[in-house]
């Protein structure tokens, strides 16, 4: 189902993602669909000034194209530059995302995966940040699905592709 039509005003949503039980940003973006799973939004960088990753740099104008799932532990962002060319995929591992209200909630557990546009250069990100997390003593099932979904999207990352999640 689409979320928007060329009849009406796009829908926006505020993306919430909470780590360690507080809001570590929010931010307005234009839902672009919700097929009652996967939930897919677009925004701007939402971030302070320029994030420079030292393989990628976040700045004004790169605009996020957002995929959340309401059954798998990660979402999967496809950054591009302010004049479209693609930056690449940022992945967080993130509890099942919530959509209610108006508000997309998602709780990150601090695992990420970074691969390049040419998917030439993959990345495990934050891994000694998880295990200093405390999760798996907290939460041992919620840790385990973490782990689980860095594994599945770094190994589609290396196969076939981020691109046959978001088909």
């Amino acid at each position: 189902m689409s979320a928007s039509s060329s009849d009406g005003p796009a829908t926006t949503v505020e993306v919430v993602l909470v780590k360690a039980g507080r809001t570590k940003i929010s931010y307005p973006a234009e839902l672009l669909a919700d097929d009652g799973v996967r939930i897919s939004v677009r925004a701007p960088w939402a971030g302070e000034g320029v994030r420079d990753f030292g393989f990628v740099r976040f700045e004004p104008g790169d605009v996020f194209t957002e995929h959340y799932w309401r059954d798998r532990w990660y979402s999967v962002k496809e950054v591009r530059a302010a004049g479209g060319t693609l930056k690449g995929h940022y992945c967080d591992i993130t509890r099942p995302a919530e959509l209610s209200g108006g508000r997309l909630v998602v709780e990150d557990l601090d695992l990420d995966l970074w691969v390049s546009a040419d998917g030439t250069d993959v990345r495990r990100l934050d891994e000694d940040e998880f295990a200093q997390s405390g999760l798996s003593g907290r939460d041992p099932g919620a840790a385990a699905a973490a782990v689980a979904a860095l594994d599945e999207l770094d190994a589609l990352a290396r196969g076939a592709g981020l691109g046959t999640l978001l088909g």
